[in-house]
């Protein structure tokens, strides 16, 4: 819930105004709303009234949803979804490894792309990670950098707090850029197909409402507090990444942290992808190909798009928003709040419908309008 993606949101609050911080409690509380009835889709009721669970995965629940129309209908539109998220955080990585080391290093004549291939170059071993083991200890290193730059850029925001003012606050918006800080503000919460493995994982099932309350409650407190005081710090001068605003004595420090948090974070997302794509392709593979073989080649295909995405589209904030509006919005709320009253139809209360379509059709709009603005920023940003 606290991934390098928080960077953004400074950024977000830029173009949002006060909105943008009801957006992020709105966006948490949705986020948990979500997360509890995509795990409530696992469960049915057995004979005896006890739930039990039936199914281990998002994939598991699409297929029972579209099973009269096709048994592998849902399972293939919800992998093809995870894998796009997945390879757009990848592609996030390596844009913003790129954009760190070039404001790290300024006076070197290397331009972005090319600091980007040079990240590149250094994720080459992640071809030959076979187990989450290495990607969870990777992640155990992430965290731990993670809070050290929190720290370190809010720290330096409060020592600024004497020319804070709330005037920075834009009480008019421009629609179309407000849309983009909601692709941006609902990726930075996206985490709703680890949901399912999570759940089945934990010692204590049970336990697992009050885990997503405390923890979007925390992600909620901590992702406001920093947008907040980095961009009262800033204001209109506020950057795609945060960092960028940082005095030069700091600038290199934290952004040497943030580029080690950026690659050691790239592992897990594309190990998680790659394993989707071996899987689907095992499945139905009948040649004499060796599945080590094959795992390989999939790994460096992927390997090598992520690259070649990232040449093409070096801009940090309007990617994030574009991944937020389209793969973010779908995992996050349509997918969840549609299969939660396809398969709980029956059981479900009126104001519990009510709820589920109201979610629905909020992230349907906020996908909608979210995804053309992106493009069009996009479309803008290469001229």
């Amino acid at each position: 819930l606290q991934g390098i993606f928080v960077l953004g949101l400074p950024y977000a609050l830029l173009h949002s105004g006060y909105s943008g911080l009801l957006l992020i409690v709105l966006a948490a509380a949705l986020c948990c709303y979500t997360g509890k009835i995509l795990i409530a889709c696992l469960y049915e009721e057995n004979e005896d009234g006890r739930l039990v669970r039936v199914r281990d995965t998002y994939e598991d629940i699409a297929n029972a949803c579209c099973k009269k129309l096709s048994p592998k209908l849902g399972g293939m539109v919800v992998n093809v979804t995870q894998v796009v998220e997945l390879i757009m955080t990848c592609i996030l990585y390596l844009v913003v490894s790129g954009n760190l080391l070039s404001h790290s290093f300024p006076h070197v004549p290397v331009t972005e792309k090319t600091w980007s291939v040079i990240a590149f170059v250094t994720l080459l071993p992640c071809v030959f990670i076979r187990t989450l083991k290495i990607v969870s200890k990777l992640s155990q290193l992430c965290s731990l950098v993670h809070f050290v730059i929190i720290l370190v850029v809010t720290t330096y925001c409060l020592t600024q707090i004497h020319q804070w003012s709330w005037a920075k606050f834009k009480l008019s918006l421009e629609f179309e850029d407000f849309l983009v800080s909601i692709g941006v503000i609902i990726f930075s919460y996206t985490s709703q197909i680890f949901l399912p493995t999570l759940e089945g994982n934990m010692k204590n099932p049970g336990e697992f409402r009050c885990m997503l309350n405390w923890t979007h409650f925390f992600a909620c407190v901590l992702k406001t507090t920093f947008a907040l005081t980095a961009f009262l710090t800033w204001g209109e001068e506020t950057k795609e990444v945060i960092t960028d605003n940082l005095p030069s004595f700091l600038e290199m420090l934290v952004n040497l942290c943030l580029l080690t948090k950026a690659l050691l974070s790239y592992p897990l997302p594309f190990f998680a992808a790659t394993e989707i794509v071996y899987s689907c392709i095992s499945k139905g593979n009948h040649s004499n190909c060796r599945p080590p073989l094959l795992a390989l080649s999939v790994r460096v295909s992927f390997l090598l798009l992520t690259l070649l995405m990232a040449m093409f589209t070096p801009h940090f904030a309007l990617l994030m928003g574009l991944s937020g509006s389209v793969t973010g919005a779908a995992m996050t709320f349509l997918l969840p709040s549609l299969f939660h009253l396809k398969l709980k139809w029956k059981k479900l209360s009126f104001l519990e419908k009510c709820a589920d379509i109201s979610v629905f059709i909020l992230g349907f709009l906020c996908s909608l309008a979210g995804t053309v603005c992106s493009i069009k920023g996009l479309l803008e940003a290469f001229g």
